[in-house]
């Protein structure tokens, strides 16, 4: 497993402070978040996913607890649309340049709008997604928020 992927260098970029932790990724799994939440032993409110949507047809990144759903109403409030619907899993991957189980809100090929669910702020570190199945990266909060411009809003239900 490479520990450089673009994310790890969209981190570095930005002068943000990261430890990797690297996980046996299980494909079969019934929730990736959770999964990854188990593997590396952490609650799943502090281990984040990444999910990629499109709000009144715009495409936008959301990252919320790895236990928590997304609320499609709050999301497209966040933004100021009217509808908010999940990107499928290839538009997602184009988006991104990364694969399913594996798209961090770091280093995608095209920046999008991002917003991250608020009660990931009350957590003393977060992880996300590395880059690739199996790796994530440790932060500060509010390092994620200032590192992507994100929208801090409730975005579950």
């Amino acid at each position: 497993m490479s520990k450089t992927t673009r994310a790890t260098l969209a981190l570095k970029a930005a002068g943000v402070a990261f430890d990797l932790v690297a996980y046996e990724y299980d494909p079969d799994a019934d929730s990736i978040g959770l999964q990854a939440a188990a593997a590396i032993g952490e609650p799943p409110s502090r281990v984040l996913k990444t999910l990629m949507a499109e709000v009144d047809g715009k495409p936008v990144c959301v990252v919320v607890p790895s236990d928590a759903q997304v609320s499609m109403k709050k999301l497209a409030a966040a933004f100021g649309g009217k509808a908010a619907a999940m990107m499928k899993p290839p538009a997602a991957e184009r988006l991104t340049g990364f694969v399913v189980g594996g798209i961090s809100p770091f280093g995608q090929k095209r920046k999008v709008p991002t917003a991250i669910e608020e009660s990931a702020l009350l957590e003393p570190y977060v992880f996300v997604n590395g880059g690739q199945r199996g790796l994530q990266a440790k932060l500060l909060p509010d390092d994620a928020v200032a590192a992507l411009g994100a929208l801090v809003a409730d975005l579950t239900m």
